[in-house]
């Protein structure tokens, strides 16, 4: 079973949506601010869902920061009544995985649990117990986890995910929308930019994986 933390302020919305997660067969773990959040981030949960504007002192980026260094691969997802431009690409730049702007469909946000945690679990899911070197790096597709000279490589959740559907795809060209819709999910609305972003910061993880820059168009990895 799948254990959700759920952390938002608003007492209507939060039992809502922990309703249709229960109803989904997820345990949920519900927090009202970062305060009472914060003690249990480095428990093992499958997914946190973080709202950005929190009362007190710990803000929804407090949290994620906190979060990835206990948990560099937890999957999450930020919803803010915020829809700016700036505050998806901070989160995304943080290491969200997800960004659902207010007010949100409970359905849409449901859709959008379910399609992080496959592809989260289910991907390496796909391969058995292996792993895999290539360019200096070792996979653990059972991990999840990327070392260099047995050193880990702190990759978040989506960084991860781009890099095990590069590896799938080798020397394949790929489009930033068909990078958006097999990383992201087809119900990811956000702009383009992110797949930039999440591959700049990828690049500079993992300087030897080769990827080329298809000026226009997107990216391809090189063997």
């Amino acid at each position: 079973m799948y254990k959700i933390a759920f952390v938002e302020d608003e007492k209507n919305l939060s039992s809502l949506v922990e309703k249709y997660l229960k109803s989904e067969g997820y345990e949920v773990f519900l927090f009202h601010n970062g305060e009472d959040a914060i003690p249990h981030i480095s428990e093992d949960f499958s997914l946190w869902i973080l709202d950005i504007m929190l009362p007190g002192t710990i803000s929804g980026y407090d949290l994620i920061k906190n979060i990835r260094k206990e948990k560099p691969n937890m999957p999450i997802i930020f919803t803010s009544a915020r829809d700016q431009e700036i505050d998806k690409v901070m989160g995304l730049e943080l290491g969200s995985d997800d960004y659902v702007a207010k007010p949100y469909s409970v359905r849409e946000l449901m859709l959008r649990v379910k399609n992080l945690l496959n592809r989260t679990y289910a991907m390496s899911a796909k391969k058995d117990s292996n792993k895999e070197e290539f360019n200096g790096y070792e996979i653990d597709y059972d991990k999840r986890i990327v070392t260099e000279n047995g050193v880990n490589i702190n990759l978040t959740s989506k960084e991860y995910d781009l890099l095990l559907f590069l590896l799938q795809n080798k020397t394949k060209a790929f489009s930033r929308d068909q990078i958006l819709d097999n990383v992201w999910g087809m119900n990811y609305f956000g702009s383009d930019r992110v797949v930039d972003d999440l591959m700049r910061r990828l690049r500079q993880k993992m300087p030897n994986l080769s990827v080329e820059t298809i000026y226009g168009f997107g990216y391809r990895l090189l063997v």
